[in-house]
């Protein structure tokens, strides 16, 4: 391995940064596991390794860690065409801005089965290092889209009037109701929307949904926490459509 040049460690360190990340088309993942599984699905453009081409120093330079693993990578972002088959679950992401929850829901739609997720603009950016540490590689099977969400829901309402739109709400359904209903099930295809930590799904993005649902507390009468950590909420929900 050729050894890293000041220049070199500079331009890793603002990878830290979503305007350089978004210019230079780059982004960065650390650790032996995360790179090796990153680079599945990413092309390698550099790779740091503590005490053959980079010294402790230059790595702790670059790292956004707080105890940095002595292994970076440089990847290529991915620019994939925007082709999304509606014969599977499909998530929605609008407003989850906390980049330790994206990764997590990432890694979360990797394990069930859930190739694409839509995000609004102001969703975290999945390239954030600290998204990309959360994933633990799933990123590399994962494809994360950002769209005007509004616009790309009504465009989808008009032109696949078949597909069932899932939006967790407080007033929904319980969702384990809706699993005693006769002939009435929650299907492994579909819409899922998940909302805003705080704030929950979004004005705007509300009338899309064709089929509100709520994770029911137990027991239900019961005073308890208001709410779910989303990347909790979107793991339980996932699970349920992925168990009938």
């Amino acid at each position: 391995m050729e050894k890293i040049s000041k220049a070199q460690v500079k331009l890793v360190r603002s990878l830290q940064q979503k305007k350089f990340r978004d210019e230079l088309g780059l982004f960065v993942a650390e650790g032996e596991k995360c790179v090796s599984e990153i680079a599945k699905g990413f092309e390698l453009v550099s790779l740091f390794r503590e005490g053959e081409n980079a010294t402790r120093t230059e790595i702790e330079q670059m790292s956004g860690l707080r105890t940095p693993q002595g292994v970076m990578g440089v990847f290529r972002k991915r620019h994939s065409a925007f082709s999304i088959q509606y014969s599977d679950l499909l998530l929605v992401l609008d407003g989850v801005q906390d980049p330790g929850n994206l990764g997590t829901i990432i890694r979360t739609c990797d394990w069930f089965g859930v190739h694409d997720i839509v995000c609004s603009l102001d969703t975290a950016d999945c390239y954030n290092p600290k998204v990309v540490q959360a994933t633990m590689g799933a990123l590399a099977r994962v494809r994360v889209h950002y769209v005007d969400l509004p616009q790309w829901l009504s465009a989808i309402s008009h032109q696949h009037s078949e597909v069932s739109i899932y939006g967790t709400l407080l007033d929904g359904r319980d969702m384990y109701e809706v699993l005693k209903v006769r002939g009435e099930r929650l299907t492994a295809k579909g819409i899922i929307i998940m909302g805003n930590e705080g704030n929950g799904i979004s004005q705007e993005v509300r009338p899309f949904i064709t089929h509100p649902i709520r994770i029911q507390s137990y027991p239900k009468d019961v005073e308890t926490s208001e709410s779910l950590n989303v990347s909790i909420a979107t793991a339980i929900v996932l699970a349920e459509f992925r168990r009938g």
